[in-house]
């Protein structure tokens, strides 16, 4: 599927980053770190300064893995039929030197203002890593250079990338890409000693050395097609992917690069081999994505000298042995610790109660990938955090979902009232939430992701004292299995939610203009005292007999219940 970057079609990629006070090149910058770089909506948003006016900063990323910063401003110009300059560039170099030192970044945050970037700066942890990490920056926009702006990049561009809407069209992935039609491709092996192997099924295996020459002219490189039936696309600047890039632009070790690199594996229906040539047709790349890509943005550094150790196969990409030669091939990728707990006991469990109670009504995921059932599912990751803010009561830690399958998987999980019913309790708490998130009064606030999670601590801290809702907490069972007293539950809590809402929208009012939401919802001081604050409303109101408790509500819902 195509993408369209030109203004205004440009915005209907990322409406739901959109808001009055969100710049439109903050959430254009935001659907890039979520599309280009991989990064969850949440961290995305983090590394993000939602409005212009931050010295020149529009977003800082730290990869602590590849030990980098980078700095990014992003442009989103209402125009297609205009280029970019070496103007913005200049002033864009000049925002980076603000950051060659522990000391101008520490000037930059004194002198910030009410900038978001002092508080992004302090956020991130850039000052402790900025003498050790290295440091360039990233201009993204939805246009391409003009002579002048190219002339300065290239002067600069061990400083500074630029990411235009040729780099933005010819590396997005869609998830609804057609198969590409390819050609026939021949790869020269004349005076190459190839291995030919026949499998007991009568299936054609050949092994050479190719040149990357010839490998980085495959169809489907740029839209990501060749590596449709890889089990993963390429990640962008890792480690060893970084480590990769070094070697291919330093020539004297392009002799020795298939004794140090692993190889690509090619599934093709058509495989022919002669003396001279080796031609394949329908094919795809199942293991190499990150080596070919890499390649292939580094095309001019390219030598003959330079091949890889090919495994060419011949039979069906859609055929089951295809795909298990795709997963097998690739065993040695990161595995993600969620994976190894779908064979866990516990969540075979919980599975396995999904199944008993709630047939066709939800479902529980416990691997990725799995083909879903009849049901709304409920993804065994989601669960992990809602008990985390509702049970460990610690919402401001849900942007770490590694710990729910790592350090806390046990608190989290190995507890016996945590059960499939507890879950489908909190997944209705969560779905009423969402349903109230448009009565904020800031719609960043409504937006962040976290927010939920830390409604979800503060309603059940709110009636904690109450009987009804600790007797529904303590035995949801039953209350949720039946779709009538789980509807009436949801319709109960609905006006604690929304007063709950009511009284951050009125504590807003204090906020001001530099208030740091993101920083705010991860700190658990701040939480638990903006909760103080309602709980103790809460009981004042239900003392005075202004409001009712959430048993005279209940018993209301109850019997609307059960007249219609």
């Amino acid at each position: 599927m195509a993408i369209d970057v030109d203004y205004p079609a440009l915005l209907e990629n990322f409406r739901e980053h959109m808001a009055p006070k969100r710049s439109e090149s903050a959430s254009f910058l935001i659907w890039y770190l979520e599309q280009y770089y991989r990064l969850e909506d949440v961290e995305a948003v983090d590394a993000v300064c939602d409005q212009p006016g931050d010295k020149g900063v529009d977003g800082i990323f730290i990869n602590d893995n590849n030990q980098t910063i980078t700095i990014f401003q992003s442009k989103v110009s209402h125009r297609s039929d205009t280029a970019l300059g070496d103007f913005a560039l200049r002033n864009f170099l000049g925002t980076l030197r603000q950051f060659q030192s522990v000391e101008t970044a520490e000037h930059l945050m004194k002198t910030a203002g009410m900038a978001q970037v002092a508080q992004l700066i302090k956020r991130s942890g850039l000052l402790e890593k900025l003498p050790s990490y290295e440091l360039h920056g990233e201009f993204v926009a939805n246009i391409d250079l003009d002579r002048n702006g190219a002339d300065f990049l290239d002067r600069h561009n061990k400083e500074i990338a630029f990411v235009g809407k040729k780099e933005l069209l010819a590396n997005y992935i869609s998830d609804e890409r057609d198969l590409p039609k390819q050609k026939i491709v021949t790869f020269d092996v004349f005076g190459v000693k190839c291995a030919e192997h026949i499998a007991g099924t009568g299936t054609k295996a050949v092994i050479a050395p190719i040149r990357a020459r010839e490998l980085v002219e495959l169809d489907g490189i740029e839209d990501q097609s060749l590596f449709t039936y890889n089990v993963r696309g390429p990640l962008g600047r890792t480690s060893v992917n970084k480590d990769l890039v070094k070697s291919v632009k330093d020539s004297s070790t392009h002799r020795n690069f298939p004794l140090f690199h692993n190889g690509i594996t090619v599934i093709a229906k058509h495989l022919k081999m002669d003396e001279e040539k080796i031609e394949i047709g329908g094919y795809y790349v199942v293991n190499g994505c990150q080596s070919v890509t890499s390649l292939h943005g580094n095309k001019s550094a390219i030598t003959d000298d330079l091949k890889l150790l090919t495994k060419f196969i011949q039979m069906d990409p859609t055929s089951d042995e295809a795909k298990q030669i795709t997963e097998y091939s690739n065993n040695q990728n990161g595995v993600r610790s969620r994976d190894f707990k779908s064979n866990n006991a516990i969540q075979i469990r919980l599975r396995t109660e999904f199944a008993q109670h709630y047939k066709d009504r939800y479902i529980f995921e416990i691997k990725r990938g799995e083909t879903s059932a009849a049901g709304e599912p409920i993804s065994n990751e989601e669960a992990g955090l809602y008990l985390m803010a509702f049970d460990l009561k610690e919402p401001w830690g849900t942007h770490r979902k590694y710990e729910v399958f790592e350090d806390k998987h046990s608190a989290l999980f190995g507890r016996p009232y945590v059960t499939a019913d507890r879950i489908v309790m909190l997944r209705v708490i969560d779905d009423e939430i969402k349903a109230q998130l448009i009565k904020f009064k800031e719609p960043l606030l409504a937006q962040y992701k976290l927010t939920r999670y830390m409604l979800m601590y503060i309603l059940r801290e709110m009636l904690s004292e109450d009987t009804k809702f600790k007797e529904i907490i303590d035995y949801p069972e039953l209350y949720v299995r039946d779709l009538k007293l789980s509807n009436a539950f949801r319709r109960a809590i609905s006006i604690f939610i929304s007063d709950i809402i009511v009284d951050i929208n009125e504590e807003s009012k204090s906020f001001g203009e530099d208030f740091d939401y993101r920083g705010k919802i991860k700190d658990a001081d701040w939480v638990r005292e903006i909760t103080k604050t309602i709980q103790k409303g809460y009981h004042k109101n239900v003392n005075r007999g202004r409001q009712d408790s959430f048993e005279m509500e209940w018993s209301k819902c109850v019997k609307h219940q059960e007249a219609n």
